[in-house]
């Protein structure tokens, strides 16, 4: 099966959304995960994904970290049961993928800046990723990117 439009999530609230349209490999749109209060802002998510209409989402496989606060991991879970609370009231099928697996593909490791790098040459007129804090970005990108190569159904 041919996907026209692939989203990939890295969850939580530094986390990030983007696009990416396997027919058109140079175009990629990626957004910072869409806050209020400091906390997701589900509405804003569920209008930026339905303005896409993905056909499949390659969502990152996420664990609490030890040394994580209580509080911190409380925040993560939330935004994380947001994400896929939307993706199901939107009907859109996901899969979940550990860093390990999708870093390994594109031969990255943990290092977020040598994700955002990736990006970067993988979608040079991208402005997307021009920042050092647009780490999540890249993610988001590759983990969309990681679905165009992998997903065969």
């Amino acid at each position: 099966m041919t996907y026209a439009c692939i989203m990939g999530i890295d969850p939580g609230k530094k986390g990030a959304i983007a696009f990416y349209f396997p027919e058109c490999p140079e175009k990629i749109s990626a957004y910072d995960m869409p806050l209020v209060d400091n906390e997701v802002d589900s509405a804003a998510l569920a209008r930026l994904i339905a303005g896409y209409k993905p056909d499949i989402c390659v969502l990152e496989r996420v664990h609490a970290m030890p040394g994580n606060g209580i509080s911190s991991m409380f925040s993560f879970g939330m935004a994380y049961g947001m994400v896929r609370g939307i993706l199901g009231a939107q009907a859109i099928r996901y899969i979940l993928v550990t860093p390990v697996t999708w870093k390994k593909h594109f031969g990255l490791s943990s290092d977020k800046e040598a994700s955002r790098w990736l990006a970067i040459s993988t979608w040079p007129a991208s402005t997307h990723f021009t920042r050092k804090k647009d780490e999540g970005r890249a993610e988001a990108a590759l983990l969309a990117k990681y679905g165009a190569d992998t997903l065969k159904d």
